[in-house]
């Protein structure tokens, strides 16, 4: 379990091809890794991955083609989002967030909102039903405050904060977002539909 806040920003340095995947290696200069072993999971853009190796600031985890197929950001290098997982008795300043990336959003806005910037998003629509105002969504691992909802689309607002710590400074019309829904939503459709 994660809680969409963001603990550092890392660099995927390598993508090396497996069987069925990838192999990641990712340098995590801004994290604490000095308690991170082999086995532990780690929130990386939104999925949860498993360490494969930690050596000297870096972290290696193998990506399957299912992860892969099912989200964005995996398969190159660049910037991601780095969350370790949530320990007993830690804060929970986001929301619960579990790493499964639910689907792939579209940005269709991002502009200046006086000292924060709007992100309006277009949901699978799939998705869209489980996204609700003033509740909660994780985007490429972040946890957000939807503010507005229209049909598959939602705005949320990033304040500097988020747009300094977070990889969200990068986006721009056209980009791609994982995205995870509220886990409680979840689980309040599956009562309601089983009888």
């Amino acid at each position: 379990m994660f809680t969409g806040i963001v603990q550092a920003v890392g660099t995927i340095e390598a993508v090396a091809p497996l069987a069925a995947g990838v192999r990641l290696t990712i340098a995590a200069d801004g994290l604490d890794v000095s308690d991170v072993g082999r086995g532990d999971s780690i929130c990386v853009q939104g999925a949860c991955l498993t360490v494969v190796a930690c050596t000297a600031g870096r972290l290696s985890f193998d990506v399957s083609r299912e992860t892969l197929d099912c989200t964005v950001g995996l398969d190159r290098p660049g910037n991601v989002n780095l969350e370790k997982s949530l320990r007993m008795g830690d804060k929970l300043g986001g929301h619960l967030v579990t790493g499964h990336v639910d689907g792939i959003g579209e940005v269709l806005a991002f502009a200046a909102a006086g000292e924060s910037m709007l992100l309006r998003v277009r949901a699978p629509q799939a998705l869209s039903r489980y996204v609700a105002r003033k509740g909660s969504i994780c985007v490429d691992g972040v946890s957000l405050t939807v503010n507005r909802v229209a049909g598959d689309t939602f705005d949320v607002n990033l304040v500097p904060h988020t747009l300094q710590a977070t990889t969200l400074s990068r986006l721009a019309g056209g980009a791609r977002v994982n995205l995870e829904i509220d886990l409680i939503a979840r689980y309040v459709e599956r009562m309601l539909s089983t009888p």
